[in-house]
């Protein structure tokens, strides 16, 4: 099965309402659906532009704002998904469950409905500044694609949380993404690749790009969005099916083929999904 894929590298600028955001936001889905994607996807943190134009500067109280636009985030990604019959990653949001916020992605279906995904692995800022609560589980959803899964930024950089999307059988793993400079970026970038090196899959990976000086610790944003294989005759050499000019504002689209897949699984150059030596690993953890 062949589809198309395409990835914002989403340009981070001060806005005047939520309003203005949709139409971001919809500019980019239009020109997604144009080049006939059947999957598009937006960056992690991709709400907080929101925050551009609030008056509340401090990050504690700013960011526990935002979970008021759940209604609204949900409202615009479900119906801009049914009208243009796409898959929309879209991004994440800050939502509130019980008094605890997460930083939640979520997967909107053409017919509207939707799954989220909480990020596991919470950065420096996450933790102490936001005080955001940690996901505790990594899941796995059906498309007409077959498994895919939500694996948010830093969450890629820990293996294990790839490892149990892929033993779960998904297929492609989708990375929205938020950093503020190249080396955060490329340790994302280079993780990303690894995952599907690793684990014989499709990686999926976008961040945001531009300046907003009004948002506290998310004033700087580079980001390149790339489309990533595993490094095998069955695809291009360097494992790079698509990827953008580095943090500039555009739509990266790419074409996968579901089928090599399967092909490079069975009879690739290696043969990593195969030869995993499961009884060596588990007897290292008990030894550890």
């Amino acid at each position: 099965m062949r589809l198309r894929i395409s990835a914002v590298q989403y340009n981070m600028k001060k806005i005047a309402s939520f309003e203005e955001f949709a139409q971001q936001v919809k500019g980019y889905a239009y020109y997604a659906k144009d080049w006939n994607s059947r999957f598009i996807v937006f960056p992690e943190f991709l709400t907080i532009q929101l925050l551009s134009f609030m008056e509340e500067t401090d990050p504690y109280k700013s960011i526990r704002l935002l979970p008021s636009y759940t209604e609204k985030y949900i409202e615009l990604f479900s119906s801009l998904a049914k009208e243009l019959d796409l898959y929309i990653v879209g991004g994440t949001h800050i939502i509130e469950v019980e008094g605890n916020i997460y930083n939640c992605a979520y997967l909107f279906y053409p017919d509207g409905s939707f799954v989220k995904q909480p990020k596991i692995h919470l950065t420096t800022e996450e933790k102490y500044s936001w005080k955001i609560t940690p996901g505790d589980d990594v899941k796995v959803f059906d498309t007409e694609a077959g498994k895919v899964a939500l694996i948010v930024c830093y969450d890629m950089e820990f293996p294990e949380t790839a490892r149990r999307a892929t033993d779960l059988g998904a297929n492609i793993l989708f990375c929205p993404s938020s950093t503020d400079d190249r080396q955060g970026f490329y340790r994302v970038r280079y993780c990303c690749q690894a995952r599907a090196v690793e684990n014989q899959v499709y990686v999926v990976h976008t961040g945001g790009t531009g300046w907003m000086p009004e948002v506290r610790y998310m004033q700087s944003h580079y980001g390149v969005a790339a489309i990533l294989a595993p490094c095998d005759s069955y695809f291009p050499p360097k494992g790079i099916v698509a990827e953008g000019d580095p943090s500039e504002e555009m739509v990266v689209t790419g074409e996968i083929d579901l089928l090599k897949l399967v092909e490079t699984r069975d009879s690739g150059d290696v043969t990593t999904q195969r030869d995993r030596r499961d009884d060596l690993y588990a007897k290292w953890r008990e030894s550890k």
